[in-house]
C-alpha cells in the first residue's frame, strides 16, 4: 500500500492493522547521540491509549512500546529505529454481523473499491488505531526538539459538538479526560458526553495547537511550505476534516490593516498568520486547528449497501469513542513534531551556515 511513509529527511513509516497482532514503524533519519527509552514514548502513548475514561472507546490496550533497532546503550545512533506495540484486547468478533455491509461515513466502501478486499475488523489498515505508532515516532521528535531548540507543542480541547472552551490553563490539559485547557467547564463536558452515550450517537470536536520557540526559516518555498506540510500531517489524521492556521476562515472578513501582522524591533504586534510568511517560519509560535467529524461507528439504524449492493440497514455495535476528538489531542502535538522535526533537518542541511543580519525578533534561541 502506498502512502505508508511520512516526511523526506526525519521519515516514519508504519504498519499493521486495528485487530493484527500489533502495529509497529520505522524511524529514519534521527540523529545519532539522542538519549532515548521506552519510558520516553510512553508518557504520550498513556495519553492517546484508549480505555482510560468512560468517555472513550473501552478497548483495553497498555499500548507499550517496544524499541526494536536504532538504539544503543541508551542512545539513538543514527539508524533506523523500529518500534512495535502489540494488540492486546481485539473483539473482532464484534465485526462479524456487519462484515457484509458498509458502514456509511467510514472507508469500508472506498477500501472495496480500490482494493477489492478489505479488512472488516474495526477498519483494519483506516483505523485510527493506526495512530499509537505516529505518537511513538512523534515522542521522537518531541524531545529532540526540545532538548536542541527548547521547542515545545502544545494542544488542547477547543470545542467539543455546540461547546466552546477557552484555553485558560494549558497546565491543567492532561488533568482531566477531555485535554481541557479550562477545567471549570469539565463537569459540563462530562454531562454532555454522559447524555451523548445515552443518545447512542457521536458528535465532532475542534483542537487547536500551539508550538512555541520555532525558529525562524523553517520550510521551503512553493510546494514544501511549512504550513502546507504541517496540514498535509493534521489532514492525514482519521477523521480530521479541516485544518486552520492563525486566523483561518476569520480572514475572509478581515481587511489587510487589521489582518497583516506589523513588526516593530519588539516583535510583531500580533500573529494573524499563524507563524509563517511565504511558507517559512517566523519565530513566531505555530498556530493550528483541526476540525474532526463525528464517528459513524453509532448505535442510530442508519441506510446502507451490502458487498452485493442491495439495499440495507446498519447499526454499529462493540467499542467506539463517541467523540473521536476526546484522543486526538496527542495524535495532533505528534503530527506537528515530525512535521517540524523533518524540516529543521532539512533547514540545517541546505542553511546552516546562512548568517542573517536582521534579528530574529520572534524567537528566543535555547539557552
Amino acid at each position: 500500500m502506498a502512502g505508508d511513509t511520512f516526511g523526506k529527511l526525519f521519515t516514519v513509516t508504519t504498519f499493521g492493522e486495528s485487530h493484527g497482532p500489533g502495529l509497529g514503524c520505522v524511524v529514519g533519519g534521527c540523529p545519532p547521540g539522542l538519549a532515548l527509552s521506552e519510558a520516553d514514548l510512553q508518557k504520550d502513548l498513556d495519553r492517546r491509549r484508549p480505555g482510560t475514561s468512560r468517555f472513550v472507546t473501552q478497548r483495553k490496550e497498555p499500548d507499550e512500546a517496544k524499541i526494536l533497532s536504532g538504539v544503543f546503550e541508551g542512545v539513538t545512533t543514527g539508524a533506523a529505529i523500529g518500534l512495535y506495540v502489540e494488540n492486546v484486547d481485539q473483539r473482532s468478533r464484534d465485526y462479524t454481523k456487519i462484515k457484509d455491509r458498509f458502514r456509511p461515513g467510514h472507508a469500508d466502501y472506498s477500501y472495496q473499491q480500490k482494493y477489492g478486499i478489505r479488512d472488516y475488523r474495526g477498519g483494519g489498515r483506516s483505523s485510527a488505531r493506526e495512530t499509537v505508532m505516529r505518537v511513538a515516532a512523534g515522542a521522537i521528535a518531541k524531545k529532540y526538539l526540545h532538548e536542541r531548540l527548547g521547542l515545545t507543542i502544545h494542544g488542547y480541547l477547543a470545542q467539543l459538538g455546540p461547546i466552546q472552551l477557552e484555553a485558560r490553563d494549558l497546565s491543567s490539559v492532561n488533568g482531566n479526560p477531555f485535554f481541557c485547557a479550562d477545567p471549570d467547564r469539565v463537569p459540563e463536558l462530562e454531562a454532555f458526553m454522559i447524555q451523548l452515550r445515552k443518545d447512542g450517537d457521536s458528535v465532532g470536536a475542534r483542537i487547536n495547537l500551539i508550538a512555541s520557540n520555532v525558529p525562524p526559516g523553517l520550510g521551503e518555498p512553493v510546494f514544501d511550505k511549512l504550513h502546507a506540510e504541517l496540514a498535509h500531517g493534521l489532514m492525514s489524521i482519521n477523521a480530521v476534516k479541516a485544518v486552520e492556521f492563525g486566523d483561518g476562515f476569520a480572514c475572509v472578513e478581515q481587511r489587510g490593516s487589521e489582518h497583516r501582522d506589523e513588526l516593530t524591533p519588539d516583535g510583531f504586534t500580533k500573529n494573524s498568520s499563524g507563524g509563517t510568511l511565504g511558507g517559512i517560519s517566523t519565530g513566531q509560535d505555530i498556530l493550528a486547528s483541526i476540525a474532526l467529524k463525528p464517528t459513524s461507528s453509532i448505535q442510530i439504524p442508519g441506510r446502507t449497501i451490502d458487498t452485493d449492493g442491495a439495499a440495507a440497514e446498519i447499526v454499529t455495535t462493540g467499542r467506539h469513542d463517541p467523540c473521536v476528538g476526546l484522543r486526538a489531542t496527542p495524535i495532533a502535538e505528534a503530527m506537528i513534531a515530525l512535521t517540524i522535526m523533518d524540516h529543521y533537518l532539512r533547514h540545517r542541511a541546505q542553511n546552516a551556515d546562512v548568517v542573517s543580519t536582521t534579528p530574529a525578533i520572534g524567537f528566543k534561541q535555547n539557552a
